[in-house]
């Protein structure tokens, strides 16, 4: 397509430049918003695609796409959090370092990550949007990883595929969870010395227990890497700006979703108050993640190309289940210590 052209049937342009690689068009709107949405979605297939105000001028920038994705710094995370991961999960096991358990649980928390990730992923590619592997984040937390993410890049084109690509992740994300909890749960693991740090258990590692009647007082460090998924699904699906529940409420309400949003960020720190109240020792697990659902709140949703469509009545149910799941993922106190 001629692409001047195209873009003069939604702008007015009254002036161009070219820098480095990207055309610059200064530009006048001249069709509705849900119009000049679409063609952004339509230019996103081929180029990099941005519309912003420059010192109060309307800018259209269209930038080629050159080349596809290197893999090389996916990879290079991948390796390095399988080193950190394994790592920690070593110390799992007593005083003595066990390199076969760490990398058992160094496989599982990867495969939870991953998978959740991966659901993103291949929502993304079945609406034929623009975005890359998962890149795992080494870093030496009580996990050995800060999880992992992907890059989505262009317009989404829809609220079905917004809601596609946002709940994806944790209901596939839940799944690995479950599937490895079952199997740590089969494992052999007696600790040698009384554990320090004790977590708390959400209802759907409950009944898990419950169904597979565990009754020993540790848990294989497998198991706890399907604990971790749990709690992670429940962080993402807090319905906060661009989390998964952001995407999924957004998604379901449209912009009525923006009242939600700023008020979740008061209603954990709340939370964190009467949780702190209630115990002998101080936990901010939920101060920091009001403060950091806060960050999030502020941040307005991207709207989608077409933001009028509403969601089909399967994806409302679809999205209920989803935050259901997310409840029986809550932990009101993950970690606490016993002296």
């Amino acid at each position: 397509m001629n692409l001047r052209n195209e873009i003069e049937k939604y702008f007015r342009i009254y002036g161009e430049e070219r820098i480095g690689k990207t055309i610059r068009f200064y530009v006048l709107p001249i069709s509705p918003e849900s119009e000049i949405r679409r063609l952004l979605h339509l230019l996103s297939q081929n180029y990099e695609v941005g519309l912003r105000y420059h010192y109060g001028e309307m800018v259209l920038e269209i930038k080629e796409i050159e080349r596809e994705e290197s893999y090389a710094l996916n990879i290079i995370l991948l390796i390095a959090t399988f080193v950190t991961t394994t790592a920690v999960g070593s110390t799992f096991y007593g005083q003595e370092i066990n390199i076969a358990g760490g990398l058992m649980f160094s496989l599982a928390i990867m495969f939870v990550l991953g998978s959740h990730e991966m659901g993103h992923y291949f929502a993304a590619k079945k609406w034929k949007m623009k975005t890359s592997l998962p890149y795992f984040i080494p870093f030496p937390t009580i996990i050995g990883t800060l999880g992992a993410v992907i890059r989505h890049r262009g317009i989404i084109p829809n609220r079905r595929a917004l809601f596609d690509v946002g709940v994806s992740g944790p209901i596939t994300g839940i799944a690995a969870s479950i599937a490895v909890v079952l199997i740590g749960l089969q494992l052999p693991y007696e600790l040698e010395v009384p554990p320090t740090l004790y977590i708390g258990t959400p209802p759907i590692f409950d009944a898990i227990l419950y169904i597979t009647n565990y009754q020993k007082d540790a848990i294989h460090p497998v198991a706890f890497a399907g604990w971790v998924g749990f709690f992670v699904t429940f962080l993402n699906m807090i319905p906060v700006g661009q989390l998964d529940g952001g995407h999924v409420m957004r998604a379901m309400l449209g912009e009525r979703s923006e009242m939600i949003s700023k008020a979740v960020p008061f209603l954990l720190l709340a939370y964190g108050f009467i949780i702190n109240a209630q115990l002998k020792q101080p936990n901010s697990i939920w101060f920091f993640w009001g403060f950091i659902s806060f960050f999030f709140s502020m941040q307005r949703h991207p709207k989608p190309a077409d933001d009028e469509t509403p969601l089909d009545f399967k994806r409302y149910v679809i999205g209920i289940v989803a935050f259901i799941l997310a409840f029986l993922c809550f932990t009101p106190v993950p970690f606490y210590t016993v002296r």
